[in-house]
């Protein structure tokens, strides 16, 4: 008796609206469901106007038992921008585009610095992924690799600050292994193709449908980025030998992550992406799951 919700990036009317509509009700402190209980995928914080409220109806929830809360890729960014690099610095960088992507919740918690240092130590309790006898979440990927390797060596599931030093050291397995489950997969354009991402960003990676088989796939099929400069070209053969697909016969599986638009639908009979783009005018997103074998678009619920 979960519902699943997408991406809410600080959205925190958004989420009463929805919280509201799947039935759940707010008694003291914590919104409340008689029968059910709420898993988010994460992506709490940035972008919105409102993610100190957003931060403590997922939290009250969550501590209540009403609510399990993963992390998203989001909050992880948030960690490592926090955290101090041993040789200067911090692990993730505070560039423009990075001081730039966390400025909203940063300013939003402008002179409460000991409550966002509390949430970011939340934040290390988030789980990484969820997985039951009958379904699967994770923020943006279920790398069959990945999830392995996460699962034999996270605390149970969860990152330590020690975890969280070497997860920055990239190409590692452990490096590998987040970056797939918070972020995705990605695939190198071809040389001289680039694209310009959301943020204003210059990319020469595609997002990809991890949850596809690649081997039917051009790069702009493949793409979760639908920009018009992607190529209409097969896949590299270099490239297809890297890329393992989710497989149809497998567990139900929910992620956000990938910012889509248009009408909220299932993607696959076991696959379902959460995020439509609330952040950018679009839905604020949950599935109701229910006991039947395959996904129903009759069970999305948005607001």
């Amino acid at each position: 008796m979960i519902d699943i919700i997408g991406d809410i990036h600080g959205h925190a009317d958004e989420l009463q609206a929805l919280l509201k509509k799947l039935g759940y009700t707010k008694k003291g402190h914590s919104f409340s469901h008689p029968e059910r209980k709420a898993l988010f995928v994460g992506d709490y914080v940035d972008r919105g106007q409102k993610i100190r409220e957003t931060l403590e109806i997922v939290r009250t929830m969550v501590e209540s038992d009403h609510a399990i809360a993963l992390m998203g890729n989001h909050e992880y960014n948030a960690l490592c921008f926090h955290f101090e690099n041993k040789n200067g610095g911090h692990l993730r960088t505070h560039s423009i585009k990075n001081i730039i992507q966390h400025y909203d919740t940063l300013k939003q918690f402008q002179n409460s610095q000991s409550e966002y240092e509390n949430y970011l130590e939340w934040f290390k309790s988030l789980p990484l992924y969820y997985e039951t006898d009958n379904f699967r979440a994770a923020h943006a990927c279920w790398d069959y690799k990945s999830i392995d390797f996460l699962r034999k060596n996270l605390v149970n599931n969860r990152l330590t600050d020690e975890l969280i030093y070497q997860s920055v050291k990239e190409g590692t397995a452990l490096n590998l292994s987040i970056e797939h489950t918070l972020k995705g997969k990605e695939l190198r354009l071809p040389k001289g193709v680039d694209f310009t991402d959301k943020d204003g960003t210059t990319r020469t990676d595609i997002r990809i449908k991890w949850w596809e088989n690649s081997s039917d796939m051009t790069y702009k099929s493949i793409s979760v980025e639908g920009s018009e400069i992607i190529p209409e070209i097969a896949i590299d053969s270099a490239s297809l030998n890297t890329l393992d697909h989710y497989l149809n016969e497998d567990k139900k599986v929910f992620f956000g992550h990938y910012w889509l638009n248009g009408k909220p639908s299932i993607l696959k009979s076991n696959i379902c992406c959460l995020d439509y783009s609330v952040a950018n005018g679009g839905n604020l997103v949950a599935y109701r799951l229910d006991d039947k074998e395959y996904l129903s678009n009759d069970n999305l619920v948005f607001v």
